[in-house]
């Protein structure tokens, strides 16, 4: 997972790229948890959704790295 991506020569953590596909996934699912009306049930949203990232972010760094 040590690297970097160049975007038009400019270079970026790898990380960084996981990190704002798990952000744009996120805010899918949010919209998704919301239309479902999940969030009803849900005790403190905040969290929830910082939970919901890092698991996200977790999971796509696991995909990632059985592709290379």
């Amino acid at each position: 997972m040590i690297g970097e991506a160049s975007f038009y020569g400019l270079y970026v953590p790898w990380i960084m790229v996981l990190a704002t596909a798990a952000l744009l996934v996120l805010w899918g699912v949010r919209r998704l948890l919301a239309a479902t009306g999940i969030y009803r049930w849900v005790w403190h949203p905040a969290l929830f959704d910082m939970a919901l990232y890092l698991l996200l972010l977790y999971a796509l760094s696991r995909v990632t790295s059985y592709l290379q």
